[in-house]
């Protein structure tokens, strides 16, 4: 990773012009306006009409009418003397649009924050439509922060313009570097490259200042947004910057409180090449949301390693989709369904159990990304909602619905849609934020399991395929939930190997899927995944029995749908019950075995236990690999000198454990039950537990002091 460092000189003429401040006073962050209409009686006349204000949005509230098909909400512009503007009927909302449809609510959005509006609703059956509801009368919300205060007073290109201009890449640039000099909670790290070397910036945000390395953060449970991925659908990214300068500069204490306890990654623009050609694919047309597993692109490499160095435990991916009859705020979970249940349950909870339930108190229409029938939102693992939930990582999708259509018919136009489109993403992440702090407990439990569970190496894999979603809340025009691309029997592996062999050409050899001049051997690309590699006489292995194996097979096979190599399958060589000591020189791998006796390992060799049982002490010195998950042992472990990887992941030992002097990458030594003592000492790196703790009923010593 590259830290970027900035200077008193970032504020230069540049960044003076394009962060000019609105005149409008900003109101306090978190404060609602509501003003409620005053009650009329007529037939069929919407009663109890109320507005909220929230940032860039005003939610509308009203007491349904019997028999009502739809409503209609009209905005009218107040100006300062009172006089009224023309009417226009700015939205349409019908009882199928959101999970409570006895309280009806719309988020009103695309006007300019600060204006002061006037706002009616009446009901309509079929096309007849009913007496207005008695006016309401209200001033939005200025651009968030005080143009007094230093920090709270930037703005990006976009707000300056007011939704008619996005923010080039040299703003962007600008105002980063601004939130970064001014705020001691942010740190802007730069994780990359794009192919034409603009920068990939991520704000790291936390409270009072952020942790100061990765490994500190990930210690964190951090919460991770992906703002602007295709180029060519820049609103999140907008909404992006706005967040960043709210959590910088915010007074509120609540929010003060979630930053001290977790970190916000914000990456705003991982494909800054796309943004600045308003492009879909990068500077050689690639889509980067269809490599995240294959990480061809610089782009997506990038994102990867940060992945692997931060360990994100939640997270969000924006987007922008064309489908004018969908939803305001299109939402997915990861569906491939190698991903673990409880990860995709925990990103379900997100979206239907929170999203859908605030959305319908806020005003806004969430559904599920491809609930109008489209072929979108499948299985793929090359998308990185999939991608990120077989890390482990709950995480959903974001699509905001490109055009106004039928519900919001003022978006004809340009600046108005623009305004809705950011402010609907921002409302979506500060909800994030708002659903990662009240369920942190039940993120890390899911995630903890769902690394126990890979590293077990048990179940079959799916090659292609994705889990079932419902149509939930129901859509419109119809109850077409999303698709379903259901795996063939050819595209299912019942007995998974033990790991994959690749040779010296498959591993280090040159490859041609990349730009010119940037191409990466698989052996990188592994790397960038942080997957442990053994080095064995013959070639490398990978083991299955690892956190993201429910990825590995869908690179590593030859029957996966989009791989990187053919490895050979190694299928284990001990399932059964062995009587007596055994020793290993070469390759052993044991799945479901039991060993009644002790387990030497010699120098150079290799062992892979997943699911067993071993009545003795296991010594694996000067190993050339060590990988020990879901098994009970009784006596001691001892790791001395690997020359290779250790993984000991959701293991009972009755013993001490030692992991000494071992080279190469950090050991892994997770979840496990010790019934003894558990040191550390003399490894060339640090052991890590990817913060799913180990059970030590005895000290813990050394490098494993707080695994």
């Amino acid at each position: 990773m590259r830290y970027r460092r900035t200077t008193a000189g970032v504020f230069s003429a540049l960044l003076a012009v394009t962060l000019a401040v609105t005149a409008q006073p900003a109101q306090a962050h978190g404060q609602l306006a509501t003003t409620t209409a005053e009650l009329t009686v007529e037939p069929n006349q919407v009663q109890g009409l109320t507005v909220v204000q929230g940032d860039g949005y005003a939610t509308l509230a009203w007491s349904p009418v019997d028999g009502a098909t739809d409503y209609q909400i009209e905005r009218t512009a107040v100006a300062a003397d009172g006089t009224t503007g023309t009417p226009v009927i700015v939205g349409v909302w019908r009882p199928n649009r959101q999970v409570n449809n006895s309280e009806p609510t719309f988020a009103d959005a695309g006007f300019v924050p600060g204006n002061r509006f006037q706002w009616r609703v009446r009901a309509r059956f079929g096309t007849e439509a009913q007496p207005y509801s008695a006016a309401v009368t209200d001033t939005t919300r200025s651009h968030w922060g005080d143009p007094a205060v230093p920090g709270q007073n930037l703005r990006t290109q976009w707000e300056t313009a007011l939704g008619a201009q996005y923010t080039s890449d040299v703003n962007e640039y600008a105002y980063t570097a601004a939130i970064d000099e001014l705020s001691e909670r942010v740190r802007v790290v730069e994780i990359g490259r794009t192919i034409q070397n603009r920068p990939i910036n991520m704000f790291v945000i936390g409270y009072p200042t952020p942790p100061a390395t990765p490994e500190a953060v990930a210690a964190t449970n951090p919460l991770l947004v992906n703002c602007n991925v295709h180029g060519n659908e820049p609103g999140d990214r907008e909404a992006c910057f706005i967040m960043a300068r709210q959590l910088a500069f915010t007074d509120d204490p609540a929010t003060l409180d979630r930053l001290s306890k977790s970190t916000m990654l914000i990456l705003p623009t991982i494909n800054g090449d796309g943004r600045a050609a308003n492009s879909r694919g990068n500077s050689t047309g690639q889509d980067l949301n269809r490599d995240y597993s294959l990480i061809r692109q610089p782009e997506t490499q990038a994102f990867v390693e940060m992945v692997r160095d931060y360990r994100p435990i939640a997270s969000y991916d924006g987007h922008e989709y064309g489908n004018t009859n969908t939803g305001d705020l299109p939402m997915l979970p990861p569906r491939h369904q190698n991903v673990a249940q409880g990860i995709f349950d925990g990103s379900q909870d997100m979206i239907e159990g929170h999203m859908y339930t605030q959305g319908a108190k806020d005003g806004w229409w969430a559904c599920p990304y491809g609930c109008t029938g489209a072929n979108v939102g499948l299985g793929e693992e090359t998308i990185l909602r999939n991608t990120l939930g077989l890390k482990n990582v709950i995480n959903s999708l974001l699509e905001l619905r490109s055009s106004g259509g039928p519900t919001r018919p003022d978006e004809g136009n340009t600046a108005n849609n623009r305004r809705r489109k950011t402010y609907s993403a921002l409302w979506t992440f500060q909800q994030f934020l708002t659903y990662h702090t009240a369920n942190l407990g039940d993120i890390t439990s899911a995630r903890a399991e769902a690394i126990t569970f890979q590293s077990a190496n048990t179940g079959r894999i799916v090659f292609r395929g994705s889990r079932p979603i419902e149509a939930y809340p129901a859509p419109h025009p119809g109850d077409t939930p999303p698709p379903l691309d259901a795996p063939r029997e050819d595209q299912i592996l019942d007995q998974p190997p033990c790991a994959y062999k690749l040779t010296e050409e498959q591993y280090h050899g040159a490859r041609t899927d990349g730009p010119s001049g940037r191409q990466t051997t698989v052996a990188q690309r592994l790397a960038a995944h942080g997957w442990k590699v053994i080095k064995v006489a013959d070639g490398y292995l990978v083991p299955l029995s690892q956190p993201e194996r429910g990825l590995v097979p869908l690179l590593l096979d030859g029957q996966a749908a989009e791989g990187l190599v053919a490895g050979e399958r190694i299928a284990p060589t001990l399932t059964g019950t062995h009587n007596g000591p055994l020793t290993v020189s070469g390759v052993a791998c044991l799945a479901g075995a039991t060993v009644r006796g002790p387990i030497r390992v010699q120098p150079g060799g290799t062992l892979i236990v997943n699911g067993s049982s071993i009545n003795g002490p296991v010594d694996a010195s000067g190993a050339a690999g060590f990988v020990l998950t879901a098994s009970t042992v009784s006596g001691p472990v001892n790791a001395t000198g690997s020359r290779g990887p250790v993984v000991l992941v959701g293991n009972k030992v009755s013993g001490p454990v030692n992991v000494v002097n071992s080279a190469g990458d950090a050991a892994l030594v997770a979840g496990n039950t010790v019934n003894g003592p558990l040191n550390c000492t003399g490894n060339s790196a640090t052991p890590v537990n990817l913060e799913v703790a180990n059970s030590v009923s005895g000290p813990k010593f050394q490098q494993c002091a707080r695994l």
